[in-house]
């Protein structure tokens, strides 16, 4: 009987280890969209102030 017992607590471990990893897995997506959008956003500033610097009249 000891012997189911101790079975039982083996596949209680597994579960647990699996949740843990599925928990981390969102945060690291979650992370690397949100690098992507600092990126994105980063490109479109930079794209903004060169056509403003082109546009810029310089003999005012």
């Amino acid at each position: 009987m000891s012997t189911g017992k101790n079975d039982v607590e083996i596949d209680d471990d597994l579960v647990a280890e699996e949740a843990e990893d599925a928990a981390e897995t969102p945060a690291e997506v979650a992370k690397t969209n949100l690098t992507k959008r600092r990126l994105i956003d980063n490109l479109l500033e930079e794209r903004r102030l060169n056509r403003q610097l082109a546009e810029y009249d310089f003999d005012l």
